[in-house]
């Protein structure tokens, strides 16, 4: 039976030439997100993972800001766009479920809207497995949809896809952050930005682990 996984995986290949179209240039309409970016690309010490990194624009403004990055993906057909677009930056593709870094290998983990599309019983397991590949003291950077619910989609941008999408509260994931060992630094909201994106109130979480 074909899991949440290799559904994800197949969607976002059908789609990842539209997808790089319409969303590549996003950045350039969210100041927030752009200054968090900054931050975590001069603060964060070592090597950055962009993960569930699409065609690649959010390693290309780490990488852009001086940060050391590299984007993970589980869609191949994804990381080709990111290639073909970013040829200075290395990408691969990965499943956060199973990551194929190092234990304690990684500076910082920008995760931006790639979480959503893991169920809620197994969230804590994936926060856990990206902890593991981060060095005592090294950074996660969260952003998710705020709500309860989980949005299906069978079509995206006129091809078929089978998506599911999970909104969390910034309290929710906070506990599955605690729960995983995270030690939370900061957490941020913001409302939707108008004709820009999904009309969904955002939040971002800035946890680290522990440095001992």
């Amino acid at each position: 039976m074909e899991d949440y996984g290799q559904r994800t995986q197949a969607s976002y290949d059908r789609v990842a030439a539209e997808y790089t179209k319409r969303i590549a240039d996003e950045l350039d309409y969210k100041p927030l997100e752009r200054e968090l970016l900054v931050r975590f690309a001069v603060t964060v010490n070592g090597k950055i993972c962009d993960l569930g990194c699409g065609p690649g624009h959010v390693a290309r403004y780490l990488h852009d800001h001086g940060a050391d990055v590299i984007g993970i993906d589980l869609s191949p057909a994804m990381i080709e766009q990111a290639r073909s677009r970013n040829s200075d930056i290395r990408f691969e593709q990965g499943d956060m479920r199973a990551l194929k870094f190092e234990d304690n290998s990684l500076g910082g983990i920008a995760a931006l809207y790639s979480i959503i599309h893991i169920p809620r019983a197994e969230v804590t397991t994936v926060l856990t497995e990206l902890k593991r590949v981060l060095k005592p003291g090294g950074a996660l950077l969260a952003g998710f949809h705020q709500g309860q619910e989980t949005v299906h989609q069978h079509e995206l941008w006129g091809e078929a896809v089978n998506l599911d999408f999970s909104f969390f509260e910034p309290d929710e994931m906070r506990g599955y952050l605690e729960t995983a060992g995270f030690e939370i630094a900061e957490v941020i909201e913001r409302p939707p930005y108008p004709d820009v994106e999904y009309q969904s109130h955002r939040a971002y979480i800035w946890a680290k682990k522990p440095a001992s």
